[in-house]
């Protein structure tokens, strides 16, 4: 498994343990200091845990426009209703459509399915597949 992917997984795994405490006010205070907690709580890479870290800093810095993003493409679904871990596959891939710009969308996309694939449901990949497309398209325009 490469770097990028584990790296990705971590902050799933975060991202995920932080959505059922309810991303409550403060959740973004002290976000590398959480972070190492975690780290030392599960099994992260080292050379995974720059890219987690800058992943989680984005999606917490940014979350309002992540997820007006998700929810303007996920047509007929709330986003209190998408499963967690789907939510947060769609957070993390996202974020790296707006902000990482090393990132080509199309790797985002596939990274985010293939995650979804090991994480989530049978539905879960054509699902995730479809709302990053749509916004892959809007990010076009």
């Amino acid at each position: 498994m490469s770097i990028r992917r584990s790296s990705r997984e971590a902050a799933l795994q975060f991202l995920f343990q932080d959505d059922f405490k309810g991303f409550e006010e403060g959740s973004a205070v002290n976000i590398e200091q959480r972070f190492v907690d975690f780290c030392s709580l599960y099994d992260v890479q080292k050379k995974a845990r720059p890219y987690a870290l800058t992943l989680l800093t984005e999606v917490y810095a940014n979350r309002e426009r992540v997820d007006q993003a998700i929810t303007k493409h996920a047509s007929n679904w709330r986003l209190p209703r998408i499963d967690v871990t789907d939510r947060n596959i769609l957070r993390i891939a996202t974020c790296e459509m707006l902000f990482q710009e090393d990132v080509p969308p199309e790797v985002a996309i596939n990274e985010a399915v293939e995650i979804a694939k090991r994480f989530c449901g049978p539905d879960s990949p054509a699902f995730v597949n479809g709302i990053l497309d749509a916004v892959r398209v809007a990010l076009k325009k």
